[in-house]
């Protein structure tokens, strides 16, 4: 009787055997399965990487596609600087510019520092007639470079200081992002343009600039205001003479 007992017991685990034996050829060929799914998944994203990576240059083509759909420009301009006023009210919002000649940095300190030179009745350290104001502080210079990093700051920390510096003619500035309306107002007035140069690659455009001097405000360092020797130096027409904003015509464009 023991006998049958373990020799129904042996049948059945036989019969639990197989079940489990196809539990696992079904878990394999699932597995397998995965494995072309895995494949087609891991093509998909690899597929999407590349339309990501190729969306660089097709988002700047579209961002120039939608200024000029809304009305802006996309024109290629070298321009000598500094810059007279007939020259500045011609540029239009998305124009491509390459700037040669000098032109001056300036950030939040010596803004300040100017300002109350003016509150103060006395003359600044450089003259603004016609001149343009680049928002940077460049990095320290490596060896046998001119100089360091040089990427914009961004504009609306100067904003306050902007018109009336606009009022003494200064005729342009580069930077970074958005301005006031106020500064708006005041470059239509006096006939004046905005810049953006592009953000994150400081290094890049410093090899535009062929010579750096410290030309007043040295105790504030990398703040210190500089006149620059620049040769083909990138910007883009973001606000012109007649108050076209580039953003926000991509915005409308949107």
């Amino acid at each position: 009787m023991a006998v049958q007992r373990r020799q129904g017991k042996a049948a059945g685990n036989g019969k639990e055997s197989k079940e489990k034996a196809a539990g696992r050829a079904k878990k394999a060929g699932k597995a397998a399965g995965n494995g072309k799914e895995s494949k087609e998944k891991a093509a998909d994203r690899a597929k999407k990487a590349g339309k990501a990576a190729g969306n660089g240059k097709e988002n700047k083509e579209k961002a120039a596609g939608k200024a000029k759909k809304a009305g802006g420009s996309e024109m290629e301009r070298h321009i000598a600087v500094p810059m007279k006023k007939e020259e500045a009210v011609s540029l239009h919002a998305g124009d491509y510019v390459y700037l040669t000649g000098t032109i001056y940095t300036a950030r939040d300190a010596a803004h300040k520092r100017m300002q109350e030179t003016l509150e103060r009745g006395e003359a600044l350290p450089v003259s603004l007639e016609d001149n343009i104001i680049y928002y940077m502080g460049p990095s320290p210079a490596r060896p046998g470079r001119v100089i360091g990093s040089a990427g914009p700051t961004t504009a609306s920390r100067m904003d306050k200081y902007t018109p009336a510096l606009l009022d003494l003619g200064l005729r342009g500035m580069i930077g970074k992002g958005k301005r006031s309306q106020a500064v708006r107002e005041s470059i239509i007035r006096n006939g004046a343009v905005y810049f953006a140069a592009v953000g994150g690659a400081g290094a890049l455009l410093s090899r535009s600039i062929t010579a750096s001097e410290v030309i007043a405000y040295d105790d504030l360092g990398t703040e210190a205001i500089r006149r620059l020797e620049v040769k083909d130096f990138p910007v883009i027409v973001v606000m012109d003479a007649a108050g076209n904003d580039l953003y926000e015509q991509i915005k409308m464009a949107d």
